[in-house]
């Protein structure tokens, strides 16, 4: 039987400029009973401004800074204090852990849930899974929803005072969204919503890639000056909303494989969007992508500063590239949605191949 096409995304979308002044405006239908759950700093940068939005309404809030991890024992704690407060709206702000939290919490409880971003260095703000961690760290699962967050709402000052670096990641994120999806396609691979693709979840990943090439480099310089611009917002909108409603419907391949198998090193401190960025470029290699497409991507990587070779993301030896090809082709790996399956060979073969024509530009 063909796949069913399935498309999902937050009900809201809500992005500008001191845009949590008008948080509790835009969110009073969903309930009363606020529990925000917050990084440090996202309590820092946001709760003026959130408590400001309530004005006079007598809605009772909670704010929790939480541990720092989205682990099982974290969400347990979480899920104690809407019970005792008898909390009836979850709003997560800050980091991919904070937003893993909340989503979690809030599922587990069966009450809707907000996502407040405090930085735009990945896309899961939009989409219907969490990554869970064991109390000690370790990796524990992914846990997929039934739908995607109630809402999303960005402040884009907020995103502009932020270190420049995060934003730089989520555009190595929200790079791999096309190229990922463009592969899934071609194979009828399930989206990470286990459905077949439609041509909306298509035209929003390709979008995403335009304005990437259009607006990254000016979006980095307002982020660099800590001012809102048009080309920021731009960016902010792919790196969040493109990228994760565009991967959500579209599903993953390599680049996302890659950094899989490059977490098996352990111990290494590239971001998450770098290593997509640079596992898009091997997905390229291995896709025999026009040689004017693989300089095109390399060409915008170089003017946001994502990495082009291996040494920038911290691989030096043979033996751990071959780590990384073993681990990302493991059963399972969203690799195997190529249109030939790829084997660890194959692959390490494109990463130095990758490398090579990365060290070449250099």
């Amino acid at each position: 039987m063909a796949r069913l096409r399935l498309m999902r995304a937050p009900q809201k979308y809500v992005q500008g400029k001191d845009s949590l002044l008008s948080f509790y405006e835009e969110m009073k239908e969903l309930g009363n009973k606020w529990l925000f759950i917050c990084s440090k700093s996202g309590h820092k940068m946001c709760h003026d401004k959130i408590e400001k939005s309530f004005g006079t309404a007598d809605d009772s809030r909670c704010y929790e800074i939480f541990g720092g991890v989205s682990s099982v024992g974290e969400i347990e704690k979480m899920r104690a204090i809407v019970r005792e407060k008898g909390i009836n709206v979850v709003v997560g702000v800050g980091g991919g852990s904070a937003i893993d939290t909340a989503k979690a919490t809030a599922y587990y409880e069966k009450l809707p849930v907000v996502i407040v971003p405090t930085v735009v260095a990945t896309d899961a703000p939009c989409t219907g899974l969490s990554v869970i961690y064991n109390d000690d760290e370790t990796f524990n699962s992914y846990l997929f929803y039934p739908k995607n967050p109630e809402a999303v709402i960005v402040d884009s000052d907020i995103i502009a005072k932020a270190p420049v670096r995060f934003l730089v990641a989520g555009m190595g994120d929200a790079l791999g969204t096309y190229f990922e999806a463009r592969a899934c396609q071609r194979t009828d691979a399930p989206s990470l919503e286990f459905g077949g693709i439609t041509r909306s979840a298509m035209a929003l990943c390709g979008l995403c890639y335009e304005t990437l090439k259009e607006y990254g480099a000016a979006a980095k310089h307002a982020c660099e000056n800590q001012v809102v611009t048009p080309a920021l917002d731009a960016i902010i909108e792919a790196n969040v909303y493109l990228s994760g409603v565009g991967a959500d419907n579209g599903g993953l391949a390599v680049a996302h494989s890659f950094y899989n198998g490059l977490t098996a090193l352990g111990g290494h401190s590239a971001p998450h969007g770098n290593c997509v960025a640079y596992g898009t470029l091997v997905q390229l290699v291995l896709e025999g992508a026009s040689k004017e497409e693989f300089k095109e991507v390399q060409d915008f990587c170089m003017e946001v500063g994502l990495p082009i070779t291996l040494e920038e993301l911290g691989v030096t030896k043979k033996e751990e590239i071959e780590v990384i090809a073993k681990n990302a082709c493991a059963e399972g790996e969203s690799i195997h949605n190529m249109v030939a399956d790829v084997t660890p060979e194959q692959l390490y073969d494109a990463i130095v191949a990758a490398d090579s024509l990365g060290r070449a530009r250099k």
